[in-house]
């Protein structure tokens, strides 16, 4: 007897998709399968339909309660939950339900794999092929939904992120390109791979600790784990970097009030992203002391270049003018250097963990809105800038990742 071909094979084949493409698909395809769902004559589900029973199981099967529709043409079973769709949108929407019918199981175990669905007020019973989706019942709803209403995306917490992540997971494997790309845009905002849409993201979260009601995102595990599964490299910038400004303790071993604790613990991250994580710690750590002893090391004063007073050494965007006391701005920024060192190296309070901060912050410790010398307090505020574009573009260095839009597989 001939070997039918695996679905991801087939899809290789007929779409010249990779089969790296297609491993969540590979691991777990949908599946029709021989299948004895009846109904239960003596119970009725909270709708009063009369009750569904697996009989090889014993156990009772449910309708969703939004998405089963009457006249759908396709039973979609995930876990113990049943969903009565039409084929025709999701094939419409994915090349895995467009081939189907051609890439699933010999004709006999198509046949053989339907429920007689009911006859309502309008219709007559009729057999329906049920397909086998090895996800959880969850996912798919959110999947489906997404397919007929449309995606409706939160605020990034973590409820909004477990809809997301499972909407990503699937469209993923299913090769749903549309909706994949915009579960990932929505997931973007939150772990983007740009400084500018970071910068955002933190006054966002400023924003709502001043109100007393800190947004709580998922843990970086989480998103870490997602990306790695679903292939999206662009996440694992911000996701890492978030990670980096906790200490050691509070990422391995939170307690109950600190922002890592999850009260049921993410899955931990694989042996090599702890090892990358260890690694863009160290590098992180490097690079605050680095900005510090930068700071004191006089280049910010603004002299005038000789036979050019009062011409300006600034670039266009910066002002113009030269430092008017170089010996009192020099001793400010020794004074300024010591109390970096004190409050981020020695006291290791806030932003401790956290170069960029650290950077932004040391551009504002010379105000050139009170500064006496204002040639000198925008020369460091350009000079933080300067430095925050450069630790950004190292993020991925530092934590030996490989760059946004790489497909190429991690080397574990």
């Amino acid at each position: 007897m001939a070997t039918v071909p695996s679905i991801s094979s087939r899809i290789s084949t007929r779409h010249g998709i990779s089969e790296e493409s297609l491993s969540l698909l590979s691991a777990n395809p949908p599946e029709t399968r021989l299948t004895d769902l009846s109904y239960s004559a003596q119970t009725t589900d909270a709708r009063g339909h009369a009750t569904i029973v697996d009989t090889e199981t014993g156990v009772a099967v449910r309708r969703h309660a939004d998405l089963w529709f009457d006249d759908g043409s396709v039973i979609c079973r995930a876990e113990d939950t049943l969903f009565c769709v039409h084929m025709s949108q999701l094939a419409r929407h994915s090349l895995v339900f467009h081939d189907m019918v051609m890439l699933s199981q010999p004709e006999t175990s198509r046949v053989d794999a339907t429920m007689l669905v009911s006859a309502s007020k309008t219709t007559a019973s009729r057999k329906v092929p049920v397909v086998y989706l090895h996800d959880s019942a969850e996912d798919v709803g959110n999947l489906l939904t997404a397919l007929y209403d449309g995606p409706s995306f939160g605020s990034n917490d973590e409820d909004d992120f477990r809809v997301v992540s499972g909407i990503l997971r699937l469209s993923t494997k299913y090769l749903i390109d549309s909706l994949r790309a915009k579960a990932l845009a929505h997931l973007s905002s939150a772990w983007p791979s740009d400084l500018k849409t970071w910068d955002a993201r933190e006054d966002v979260i400023r924003g709502f600790e001043m109100e007393g009601n800190p947004r709580r995102y998922p843990h970086p595990f989480s998103v870490i784990n997602l990306a790695r599964e679903v292939n999206a490299p662009s996440l694992l910038v911000s996701a890492f970097y978030e990670l980096s400004r906790y200490s050691v303790a509070q990422i391995f071993e939170p307690t109950e009030e600190e922002p890592l604790y999850r009260a049921s613990p993410p899955l931990p991250l694989l042996p090599h992203d702890v090892q990358r994580l260890v690694l863009g710690k160290e590098a992180s750590q490097h690079t605050i002391t680095t900005l510090i002893q930068s700071m004191g090391n006089g280049q910010h004063i603004r002299h005038a270049a000789p036979g050019a007073l009062g011409h300006s050494h600034f670039r266009k965007n910066s002002g113009s003018g030269v430092c008017v006391s170089a010996a009192a701005c020099r001793k400010d920024f020794g004074e300024l250097v010591d109390l970096a060192t004190q409050h981020y190296l020695f006291d290791r309070e806030r932003g401790c963990y956290d170069p960029l901060y650290v950077a932004e912050e040391l551009g504002q410790l010379k105000s050139a809105e009170f500064s006496e010398c204002k040639a000198c307090a925008k020369s460091l505020e350009s000079w933080a800038a300067r430095e925050r574009e450069k630790i950004w573009k190292m993020i991925p260095f530092w934590f030996r990742l490989e760059t946004p839009g790489d497909s190429s597989p991690t080397p574990r």
